[in-house]
C-alpha cells in the first residue's frame, strides 16, 4: 500500500479590514474552502488588531497547515490607503498624471515612509528609497508631493 502524501502548507492572501474580521466573505470562503474554521481566525485578528482605527484594510497572509492549524502575519495598510487618508481623499484621479485631487508635502511623504518601513519585506531597504516608491504611487492615485 502506498502512503498518501501530505499536503503541503497553503498561503492565503487576503485584505481585511481592522478589528472587522467576520466569516462573511473575504474571510469564510477563503478559509472554509482549506478546512480551516473562520471564527478561530476572526478572533485572533480583532484581537490583534483592536488597537489600530477600524476599517483600515491590513493586509493579512495566513498559512495552513496541512493538520489545519495556521498561522497569520498582518502587514501595514496599502500606501494608496495611507495617502489618500493623509489627503482626506476617498477616491483618486480618474486620469492620474494629468489630474491632481491633493497635494501632500514631503513630510506626509516621509511619514507614511516610516510606517511602510515597518514591513518584513521592506526592511532593507532605505528609508530615501521607499520615500521614493511612495512619491511614485502618488503620482499614480493623482496626488501632488510639494517640496
Amino acid at each position: 500500500m502506498s502512503k498518501k502524501p501530505q499536503a503541503a502548507e497553503a498561503l492565503v492572501r487576503i485584505l481585511v479590514s481592522a478589528g472587522k474580521a467576520s466569516p462573511s466573505p473575504p474571510v469564510g470562503p477563503a478559509l472554509g474552502a482549506r478546512g480551516v474554521k473562520s471564527m478561530d481566525f476572526c478572533k485572533q485578528f480583532n484581537d490583534k488588531t483592536k488597537h489600530i482605527v477600524p476599517e483600515t484594510p491590513i493586509p493579512t497572509v495566513i498559512t495552513i497547515k496541512p493538520d489545519r492549524t495556521f498561522t497569520f502575519v498582518t502587514k501595514t495598510p496599502p500606501t494608496t490607503f495611507l495617502l489618500k487618508r493623509a489627503a482626506g481623499i476617498h477616491k483618486g484621479a480618474q486620469k492620474p498624471g494629468s489630474e491632481t485631487v491633493a497635494k501632500l508635502s514631503l513630510k506626509h511623504v516621509y511619514e507614511i515612509a516610516k510606517i511602510k518601513q515597518t514591513d518584513a519585506n521592506l526592511k532593507h531597504l532605505s528609508l530615501e528609497s521607499i520615500c521614493g516608491s511612495v512619491i511614485g504611487v502618488a503620482k499614480s492615485v493623482g496626488i501632488q508631493i510639494v517640496h
